[in-house]
């Protein structure tokens, strides 16, 4: 019997896996990024003067029907970086970016490039530099090509070029340099202004004389500032045009509205830059040596192979039994077992294995769900399934079923969490199972000490490593629970069962309730008024099926099928309600304190670009171990007179609903989920922060110990 119940936890994780697997790995290795992309690093002059700055361009061609993406990617993608190794004393400047295409995939619109692009980039000479040597400029050109999968890739660039007194003739690549300039927005020549119109945004160009004009499309510099698959109605008068767009998630006001609008006039395009354009990041480049070396990885990944990795995935997982959302449903579980003392031994250890298996499969289906999607070019991260109401919706209603149950409310069967009512002695196995089932659900908002570095590792390997790491992970949260049924002489430490039970059951079921006013109050970040009146309502339904199956009972025939065909209708109508909880969604509203500003990729640039020393916060409503650091920690007197005292600029992100800049900036630090915490300390590099905060980490990255203590 045990033989055959692990062959059934293989089989099952492996199935649920198997999609995702199979997706990822059709769409990672059938197909190699260099056959795709062919890329360059060219010049525009022969030689480097000292003291000057020459063009360089990174050339892409693309093979038919693939694209690369813009500096914004629109809805997924990822745009091209460029991390270059260069001698001392060179530095490079932002990228110019060509005026972008819109490329419809399915619902979503990107900005990209088909066929070939040149992204032009200044580099400055230093005057240091030796007239007759010869320089090698080098760097990792990373990118993403999509077509109707897509799959990243990475090409190793390198130049070598003269140092001279004058550089009088060009480098044979004149022709490229123009084509690139020309596709370069121009500064508009006419006032430019935007206004609301009801739910939407007007840009409006004033000129005359475009009535010519016969297409019209704006790329926002910012993610999320748009609606980007919207239409953009376009309307032509004498005094100008108008552009009617729907903002998006960022909820930015139309003063803020910036980018590149481009124009059909007369069969010829027209583009212009309106708005300020974000401050660039400042590079690095002038200080990473000249000879060849990897990017630097993240703090906590700086020696993680795969079995590191798997073992503080391990340990993550173990420690995730104490984060405040798991612990209901673990505490039940744990009950449930105390209730089944009296059996057999291997009866008990068949329910623990059952309940691994169950945290194995939903581990093992999640990881192989998110490495599916993040091969197709989605811009989601661990717990991105909380980032759907309806999923949130749905973990309420069945948590809240549970404590109706816990508190006597209704008898949903002979298992203490409810499952496999009115099933053979063989239900019990499934109640187990599907307990681990829910303890991998509720564990997903929580992020434990070593398990944001394991699972940013896992996210950046093959499929198959990716998934030995969350299987890793399972294996920790599903530890402590099997250990205890599979060793017998822990079992008799356990308390005989008697009428203590029941206090002990309904007690638990006030942690329950607790979870699902939580999981209302994240329903309630993500949806409108409407959308929360639809959720509460659906919290309503679930109680009246409950007291309708419960009066069912001994009702006689006629009145057992009454009450039971009621139910179903109550729990048929919640479920109709989850349905439009998608059509009223919120923008992203993470509350504020004093002092704090909201998150955006322009605006973290331009503080680094000043020198100041800045705080990030990346955070979810649904993010548990988020929410204790802003309480216990962020929200602390020291820190915030730290904050004030040192000038420190604190900016919050909210990942409560998909936001692209978020998601990539947690990509590029090795994350794949909140909380991430970053210090920002003058133009150097970014200081990652454990995802469990102390004030002293806190005080001792952003350099105020003194400041605080004075307070």
């Amino acid at each position: 019997m045990l033989r055959l119940l692990l062959a059934l936890l293989l089989t099952l994780a492996a199935g649920l896996a198997a999609p995702g697997l199979a997706g990822a790995q059709g769409a990672m290795t059938a197909v190699k990024a260099k056959d795709l992309v062919r890329a360059r690093l060219v010049a525009e002059s022969e030689a480097l003067v000292p003291g000057r700055t020459v063009t360089l361009g990174l050339h892409m061609a693309m093979k038919p029907g693939w694209h690369v993406y813009w500096r914004n990617p629109g809805d997924s993608g990822l745009p091209p970086e460029m991390a270059w190794r260069l001698p001392e004393g060179f530095t490079v400047g932002p990228v110019q970016w060509p005026v972008p295409e819109r490329i419809p995939v399915q619902t979503l619109m990107n900005f990209g490039y088909e066929g070939a692009v040149t992204l032009l980039v200044p580099l400055k000479v230093p005057k240091s530099a030796r007239a007759g040597e010869t320089v090698r400029l080098t760097g990792t050109l990373s990118y993403l090509v999509c077509e109707e999968i897509c799959i990243p890739g990475s090409a190793e660039l390198s130049l070598d070029l003269p140092v001279a007194a004058s550089a009088e003739s060009d480098s044979g690549q004149a022709a490229l340099f123009a084509r690139a300039r020309a596709a370069l927005p121009e500064a508009a020549p006419s006032p430019v202004r935007t206004s609301r119109a009801g739910d939407r945004l007007v840009l409006h160009l004033d000129r005359p004389g475009l009535a010519g004009v016969t297409g019209a499309a704006f790329f926002p510099y910012a993610e999320g500032a748009l609606d980007n698959a919207a239409p953009q109605d376009l309307a032509v008068d004498a005094a100008g045009l108008r552009l009617t767009l729907t903002p998006g998630d960022a909820g930015q006001p139309p003063e803020a509205l910036a980018g590149v609008l481009a124009l059909t006039e007369d069969g010829t395009r027209k583009a212009y830059a309106l708005g300020r354009e974000p401050a660039p990041a400042p590079t690095t480049a002038a200080t990473v040596p000249a000879a060849p070396q990897a990017p630097p990885a993240p703090a906590e990944e700086e020696s993680l192979t795969l079995w590191s990795a798997a073992g503080l995935a391990l340990v993550g997982g173990l420690l995730l039994n104490l984060m405040p959302c798991v612990f209901p449903v673990l505490s039940i579980k744990v009950l449930s077992l105390v209730r089944q003392a009296g059996e057999s031994a291997t009866r008990v250890r068949l329910h623990g294995l059952a309940y691994t298996a169950g945290v194995l499969a939903s581990f093992l289906g999640l990881a192989g769900l998110l490495i599916a999607l993040k091969a197709g070019g989605a811009g989601i991260g661990w717990g991105f399934q909380l980032q759907s109401p309806v999923v949130v919706a749905l973990l309420a209603y069945g948590l809240f079923a549970m404590g109706l149950s816990l508190s006597g409310a209704v008898h949903l069967g002979g298992g203490i969490v409810g499952l496999g009512d009115g099933l053979t002695r063989r239900a019990g196995y499934q109640g187990s199972f599907f307990t681990g089932v829910l303890a991998t659900l509720v564990a997903t908002p929580c992020t434990a000490p070593f398990m944001g570095a394991a699972v940013g590792f896992a996210l950046t390997q093959s499929p198959l490593a990716a998934l030995t790491v969350f299987a890793s992970l399972g294996l920790g949260l599903a530890l402590p629970f099997l250990g205890l049924t599979l060793v017998p002489q822990a079992l008799r430490l356990l308390p005989r069962p008697g009428a203590w039970m029941d206090v002990l059951k309904g007690a638990l079921a006030f942690p329950v309730y607790a979870t699902v006013a939580w999981l209302v109050w994240v329903l309630a970040q993500q949806v409108g008024p409407n959308g929360l009146l639809a959720g509460l309502t659906g919290l309503v339904l679930v109680a009246l099926a409950a007291w309708a199956w419960e009066r069912a009972r001994g009702a006689g025939r006629l009145g057992t099928g009454f009450g039971r065909v009621a139910a179903l209708a109550a729990l048929a109508a919640a479920l109709g309600l989850i349905a439009v909880l998608d059509g009223d969604r919120a923008t992203a509203r993470t509350a504020l304190a004093q002092g704090e500003e909201t998150f955006t990729q322009a605006r973290l640039d331009a503080l680094r670009a000043e020198g100041r020393t800045v705080f990030v916060d990346m955070t979810a409503a649904w993010c548990i171990t988020c929410q204790v650091n802003e309480r216990t920690v962020l929200a602390r007197e020291g820190v915030q007179a730290a904050f004030r005292g040192g000038q420190v600029v604190y900016l919050k992100g909210d990942w409560t609903n998909q936001n692209p800049e978020i998601t990539r900036l947690l990509e590029r630090h090795g994350r794949s989920g909140v909380p991430l915490y970053l210090v920002y300390r003058g133009q150097g590099e970014a200081q990652v922060l454990p995802q469990i905060l102390t004030e002293g980490i806190v005080l001792a990255a952003i350099g105020q110990k003194d400041v605080a203590a004075a307070q």
